[in-house]
């Protein structure tokens, strides 16, 4: 879809603890039906994998729908709001945040994952942060089952029954003390927003970043809280942690992901302006610093600070050796034709490494690299991500997906710059008439991802097109093989797609969920 970035416009339409477990798995061909790995959050998991542990479904047909979003608020035709991420229980519940006005408002339900019958409801009293596209509103399951959700004031609200039907929230939780959000409530609500995806590790202890308006008795600033399962909480200062005074909040969008060992996490912190930033390594239990770099673009070798932009819904991924790679936007805008790079780095962000010429708005998946037969490299993972080469901001028109393997590299054809290798690239199928002109013969509508699910069982990614349709790519082949038609398709932010607990595959279009299977 159409982001106006100074004047140009271009296109943005927008494991694990596990994930050894999931590699010997697809080596030995188990059964990934007697599974009960829930889809926990934002990519899947606290390290972004989007892998899934269950086959996905054939593509045949719309089993069920709902809407995200009770009312849209288009800007043409356009929606510039990133949707949240459903979670799925191991009962396969399928949990769904949903926007229910036109300024904000948010809930959410929870549905049989079966047949989507509604079996709940539960409103919250979040209110958003300052923002230009509307920031995603995504809840988190634990791995004792319970569903965490964002409340105003900075507090969560949490469930621990989500697969029962009626009944209503469980509690609510403040990081700074729920005593003091009821004895000062209305400053806490004006004050102190929640600005990312609610993340939880391994133990059920969730983290998020969070947004300060004004003055609050604590003298709360933006930054970075912490609330264990028993509901003690603790937060630093996103200035603080990094030790930056220009430093003023968490990246929005950005959720936290967990090191393999959930020692630690990662998390983008902006400067003033999004102008630059940091990519923090933060000790999960203390909070304190353990690592940080200054997010540099890659290439010219001057190597000026990247964009961190507030419209983004990057995430970090960690890949199964604790590397970890970042989506940032390129500082000097239309250099790489608007696609950002995706930043690779060790697990202590002391060693910089090969990028990829694609980062913008993205989060890449873990791809094993069994899944992809043709390749024949020494990388034992790869990394699935969009490939978008947007016409409106200097490109060809001709957008894809790709899966790269990043230990390889290649030159750039657009910067010269010395990026990830491709290993395999697919490009949409329909014609973009906006953009599609004798000079951008080919260009075609964008993918509209910003995670796509890994179904390592059939080798293959599912892919969600601002087409309107619903893609599975086939790796064996490269191949677009299974498609379902969902809307006539409109411009909007990235969204994710997700695969349940019996192998449906859920993607988002025009504000609705639908689940597509066979």
């Amino acid at each position: 879809m159409l982001l106006s970035l100074i004047v140009l416009r271009y296109g943005n339409r927008r494991l694990v603890s596990w994930l050894g477990f999931i590699l010997a798995l697809v080596t030995f061909h188990s059964r990934a039906q007697s599974l009960n790995i829930p889809w926990r959050g934002n990519a899947h998991d606290p390290q972004s994998s989007a892998v899934s542990t269950v086959p996905g479904q054939t593509l045949s047909q719309i089993h069920w729908q709902t809407p995200v979003d009770l009312a849209p608020a288009f800007s043409g035709n356009d929606l510039l709001i990133h949707y949240g991420c459903p979670v799925i229980t191991a009962s396969n519940t399928v949990i769904v945040p949903v926007k229910t006005n036109s300024s904000g408002g948010f809930r959410i339900e929870g549905h049989r994952g079966s047949d989507g019958l509604l079996l709940y409801a539960l409103n919250s009293d979040y209110s958003l942060p300052p923002h230009n596209w509307t920031p995603s509103y995504s809840p988190t399951l634990t791995p004792k089952n319970r569903v965490y959700f964002a409340g105003g004031g900075g507090t969560v609200y949490y469930r621990d029954n989500p697969d029962s039907p009626g009944g209503g929230v469980t509690g609510q939780l403040a990081f700074y003390g729920l005593t003091n959000f009821q004895s000062n409530a209305n400053t806490y609500l004006t004050n102190v927003k929640i600005s990312t995806p609610l993340t939880s590790d391994r133990y059920g202890n969730v983290y998020f970043g969070f947004y300060v308006a004004g003055s609050t008795p604590l003298n709360l600033r933006s930054g970075i809280a912490r609330i264990s399962f028993d509901g003690t909480g603790s937060w630093v200062s996103a200035t603080n942690l990094v030790g930056d005074t220009n430093v003023v909040e968490v990246s929005h969008n950005c959720a936290a992901k967990f090191s393999n060992d959930s020692k630690n996490f990662y998390i983008a912190i902006a400067g003033s302006g999004s102008s630059y930033g940091y990519l923090a390594c933060v000790d999960s239990q203390s909070l304190a610093l353990v690592s940080k770099i200054q997010l540099k673009d890659p290439y010219p070798l001057s190597a000026p600070n990247s964009s961190l932009s507030e419209s983004s819904s990057a995430c970090p991924t960690i890949g199964p050796d604790g590397d970890v790679y970042f989506g940032v936007l390129e500082h000097n805008q239309g250099f790489n034709h608007y696609r950002g790079w995706l930043l690779h780095f060790d697990a202590t962000l002391t060693q910089t490494k090969i990028p990829g010429a694609f980062g913008w708005d993205d989060t890449a998946s873990i791809v094993p690299a069994s899944v992809v037969p043709s390749y024949h490299g020494s990388s034992s993972y790869l990394l699935c991500t969009k490939y978008n080469n947007y016409a409106g901001g200097g490109g060809d028109g001709v957008n894809k997906v790709a899966i790269l393997d990043p230990f390889a590299s290649e030159v750039d054809p657009i910067t010269g710059a010395t990026v990830m290798k491709e290993v395999l690239t697919v490009a949409g199928v329909t014609p973009d008439s906006e953009y599609r002109s004798p000079a951008h013969p080919d260009a075609v509508r964008e993918w509209c991802i910003n995670t796509a699910v890994v179904d390592p069982f059939a080798k293959a990614v599912f892919v969600n097109s601002e087409d309107g349709r619903l893609y599975r790519w086939n790796l064996i082949h490269n191949a677009l093989d299974q498609v379902v038609t969902l809307t006539p398709g409109v411009g909007e932010a990235y969204t994710p797609t997700v695969i349940g607990m019996d192998g449906t595959v859920y993607a988002v279009n025009n504000a609705t969920l639908y689940a597509v299977g066979q």
